[in-house]
């Protein structure tokens, strides 16, 4: 078994709509390309000027713009989509979650994941500081889907950098990994490739790392080179830096031989 799968990298604004038909243009080129999956980056459908600006256009789960409108993509295209994450209210929370919806290719949203390790740092060599649980609250649930390229572990840019998180996923069946970001340059140059390479490895998955790209109308810069690394922490392939989407093949057959053959999962101790 050999699926496609597509990552899909942006430079997203504070105008959703905007955002939204770039996200429609990448989507369908995924979708032409063969592929049966396509992950969207962190933010895909808004980047504000301010961090709080997230409050104003978040959605209640299950209605509005842009959940709408990834919905009938999904359906249109016959493409499950992962839609990076977008801000979606909390009952009783003035904070919003920073949620990962997986919607399938009849458009129905079949997951939600809720990104749990929120980046509150002092980015090294930077003027640059994050608070995200400043307006985020985080989640604490691990998630994993069934999807025609095999079962996704769900995560979100800073958790990468936790690798318990993905032995739960891996426990939990997981084949791939996805991980949607909008990582700082600083630390994308000295930790992304590492890291994605790194969760490849130790759970023999493979990983799809969707990230945005390039300078933002607020003034921050993120990392971009989107990447799809194999199970072995082979990358399959990669956009460096400007909008587009990158796909590579699964091939699902060679992951199960080589978990069987070099079964470093089941030789855990801890």
């Amino acid at each position: 078994m050999t699926p496609i799968v597509a990552a899909v990298q942006m430079t997203s604004g504070p105008d959703v709509s905007a955002n939204i038909a770039v996200a429609d243009r990448w989507l369908r080129a995924a979708a032409e390309a063969g592929a049966c999956v396509a992950v969207l980056p962190e933010n895909f459908a808004f980047m504000g000027l301010r961090d709080g600006d997230k409050i104003k256009v978040a959605e209640n789960e299950g209605r509005g713009f842009v959940q709408d409108s990834i919905a009938k993509l999904a359906a249109s295209l016959g493409l499950w989509i992962i839609a990076g994450t977008l801000p979606v209210r909390i009952e009783d929370e003035r904070r919003v979650a920073a949620a990962s919806l997986v919607f399938d290719a009849d458009g129905k949203q079949v997951a939600r994941y809720d990104k749990i390790h929120l980046f509150d740092v002092d980015v090294p060599g930077r003027d640059e500081s994050h608070r995200e649980s400043t307006y985020i609250s985080a989640g604490d649930r691990v998630v994993t889907v069934d999807t025609p390229a095999g079962r996704v572990g769900l995560s979100v840019c800073y958790d990468v950098r936790f690798p318990e998180l993905y032995r739960r996923m891996a426990a939990e069946g997981a084949q791939w990994l996805v991980v949607p970001a909008a990582f700082t340059v600083p630390t994308g140059r000295a930790h992304w490739e590492l890291l994605l390479r790194a969760r490849a490895v130790e759970n023999l998955a493979f990983v799809v790392a969707s990230g945005q790209s390039g300078v933002h109308l607020s003034g921050r810069q993120t990392y971009g080179d989107s990447m799809i690394v194999d199970h072995w922490g082979e990358v399959l392939g990669r956009l460096p830096q400007g909008e587009g989407i990158v796909t590579a093949r699964f091939d699902l057959d060679a992951q199960r031989r080589v978990r069987e053959t070099f079964p470093a999962l089941s030789h855990r101790r801890f």
